[in-house]
């Protein structure tokens, strides 16, 4: 083989070996979020990652994953879909449940609001304090609602009105922010 014909195969071997920007884990602000993620024996991947501001601080990055052969974002629907958040400043658990409440009331009329206001009020209480470099999950596997905080589950239902609400916070019509939510779902 010439000098010529090596530097191609050469080349070819190391396009070919390169990983795609798809197959990369993102990092945002030092949270970092893989491509793929398995879990609840399902396959999850990467639709779009990005860094959540309140007024002048960074207050979280976030990734959104829908489960494989779902092509185009759909966050309020049945498909499968994972939200991960990490924060970069202490937050109780009573604000969380303060914020939530609020969100969904805001993007809910009254008799929709009212119907949830049950599971709601049962999600909410499950919120725990979190610390700089926590990470919550708020799944949604088809069958059942999980929200996890660094990995432990504390809450699973079976709502999908409840599941489309709370993934509406982020990536409804009226999100928390415009710019976070259309990074999150990559476009």
């Amino acid at each position: 083989m010439s000098l010529s014909g090596m530097r191609i195969a050469l080349l070819m071997a190391i396009l070919v070996a390169a990983p795609t920007a798809t197959a990369e884990t993102v990092e945002v602000e030092g949270a970092r979020f893989p491509a793929t993620l398995e879990t609840d024996n399902r396959h999850y991947e990467r639709i779009g990652h990005g860094l959540f501001r309140y007024m002048i601080w960074d207050a979280y990055a976030g990734a959104y994953y829908q489960a494989r052969g779902f092509p185009r974002p759909a966050p309020q629907s049945e498909v499968p879909r994972r939200l991960e958040l990490e924060y970069f400043h202490a937050i109780e658990a009573e604000e969380f449940a303060e914020a939530t409440r609020k969100s969904v009331r805001q993007s809910l009329d009254g008799d929709s609001y009212a119907e949830l206001a049950s599971s709601l009020k049962a999600f909410n209480a499950r919120y725990r304090d979190v610390e700089p470099g926590d990470r919550y999950a708020l799944g949604w596997d088809g069958e059942q609602l999980t929200l996890a905080l660094n990995g432990e589950t504390l809450y699973r239902g079976d709502d999908p009105a409840l599941a489309s609400a709370l993934f509406g916070i982020w990536l409804g019509e009226e999100p928390l922010g415009e710019d976070f939510r259309d990074d999150l779902l990559g476009r």
